[in-house]
């Protein structure tokens, strides 16, 4: 149980930091609130209609981000400490983050200020693939590429 926490405790972590980003506080209207008189500060002739797209803007990129951010926890925690990249980890962890990012769409449903999109959670699993991407060119970059079942041999680059 003790390293089962250690490898898995991140990625706990992080998707109740997604559920609470799901919730009426982080709301169009109260990241809008936030934002808004920090840009208008920074940018006071932005008008109103720049400032609407700012926000939405800022709130699709915090999408792909957090579950890009997701993905590297998960695959961290199917890695177990173990060396390498394996095809097993890397698509255990993009199923579990695209999973996830549906069913955070549907507990967004639920609340009064959020609404459910399909587009979100598209955009969701795009930044969870994304990172798959990034870590797989990292692996393979670094010389220590492989996959689950033995198929192909590491890769090593002198």
């Amino acid at each position: 149980m003790k390293t089962f926490l250690r490898d898995w405790w991140p990625a706990l972590v992080w998707a109740c930091v997604i559920f609470t980003l799901s919730t009426d506080s982080f709301s169009a209207e109260h990241t809008a609130s936030l934002f808004d008189p920090i840009f208008k500060w920074l940018m006071p002739s932005l008008t109103h209609h720049q400032l609407v797209h700012l926000n939405h803007a800022i709130r699709k990129f915090a999408h792909f981000t957090e579950y890009f951010i997701f993905y590297l926890l998960l695959f961290r925690g199917f890695r177990r400490g173990q060396r390498g990249w394996r095809w097993t980890w890397a698509l255990a962890a993009l199923c579990i983050a695209a999973g996830y990012a549906s069913l955070d769409e549907v507990h967004q449903a639920f609340v009064a200020s959020r609404g459910a999109s399909p587009w979100d959670s598209l955009l969701d699993s795009f930044g969870a693939f994304i990172a798959a991407g990034v870590v797989w060119s990292w692996f393979r970059w670094r010389g220590r590429a492989s996959t689950g079942g033995g198929l192909a041999t590491e890769t090593a680059r002198d």
